[in-house]
């Protein structure tokens, strides 16, 4: 991909894919890695975690395609649905989760328990629900690994962020004395902002509303996962470079307005083609896609 006429926090962010040595960061071997071949994986958690899932690129296919990567073929179990609090987790846990006895369970909880106010779980009632969440399903056999809530716009100062914080505390002490693996994504996110906004910068960088993650933001929940089952630096790099290529990981919303008479044209040259025309301007736009993006010479 050209990156040339990307805007320069983009291409920054681009460059962070890329910038860990390799030579102290050798690729995993699937022995080092908690999780194994033939085991699966239940996704427990909100919108991030079903757009995570129902997203070719989003951040559950890039965990599966990583320890693909690393010679473990697992399976993952889509447990996210939209708006969901700890509350609603726990109740749903046994019918989404235990009842189709995954071996592992990654907790993603705390941006609608936090992000919807009055309608949401204050922070006594979210430690007793996760609580309950994570013993059941240690309870159960299942190996549990907690994420920390990414954030809620991408600013730490933001007053939601700030009464997050106290959240993201509980989950890391819970997951120190429950011996939970722990993906800390909050603080990778803040990091990641660190060093790729810009000066002055506008509009959201890992997000595409401030809560939901885009293409980089996806890339950096699974890398941390990934880094929490054991997966190496180095190989958490490779994939990063394999996930910018993975096609039709992102869906173009292209409107165009065009006359009658056009749209007439259009119908006449897609019967030709034998195609729709939609099939046909969904070919064409790839291929204009794709001449935008080539290399200058």
């Amino acid at each position: 991909m050209n990156t040339k006429s990307l805007p320069s926090a983009i291409k920054r962010a681009f460059g962070l894919l890329f910038m860990a040595p390799v030579l102290c960061a050798p690729a995993s071997r699937a022995d080092d890695i908690a999780v194994k071949t033939g085991q699966s994986i239940a996704f427990l958690g909100d919108s991030i975690t079903q757009n995570g899932y129902n997203n070719p690129g989003g951040y559950v296919r890039l965990v599966i395609n990583g320890l693909e990567a690393s010679g473990i073929k697992a399976k993952a179990i889509p447990a996210g649905i939209s708006g969901n609090t700890s509350r609603d987790m726990l109740a749903r846990l046994e019918g989404d989760v235990l009842q189709k006895k995954p071996d592992w369970m990654t907790l993603s909880c705390g941006v609608n328990d936090v992000w919807h106010g009055v309608k949401g779980v204050e922070l006594e009632d979210y430690k007793s629900n996760i609580a309950q969440i994570v013993g059941r399903a240690q309870a159960t056999g299942v190996k549990v690994m907690i994420l920390t809530s990414t954030m809620i716009h991408e600013n730490p100062d933001d007053s939601f962020n700030q009464k997050l914080a106290a959240y993201n505390d509980y989950l890391r002490s819970l997951a120190a004395e429950k011996h939970c693996l722990l993906a800390d994504v909050n603080a990778d996110m803040q990091a990641a902002l660190k060093e790729t906004a810009a000066p002055g910068q506008t509009g959201n960088l890992l997000t595409v509303d401030g809560v939901h993650m885009n293409p980089l933001g996806n890339e950096m929940m699974a890398a941390g996962i990934l880094k929490a089952f054991g997966v190496g630096d180095g190989q958490i790099k490779k994939d990063r470079k394999a996930w910018l290529d993975m096609p039709s990981t992102e869906v173009l919303n292209v409107k165009a307005g065009i006359s009658a008479r056009q749209y007439l044209a259009l119908k006449a040259e897609a019967a030709k083609r034998k195609a729709s025309v939609d099939d046909m301007l969904h070919l064409e736009l790839q291929k204009s896609v794709d001449a935008l993006l080539k290399p200058s010479p």
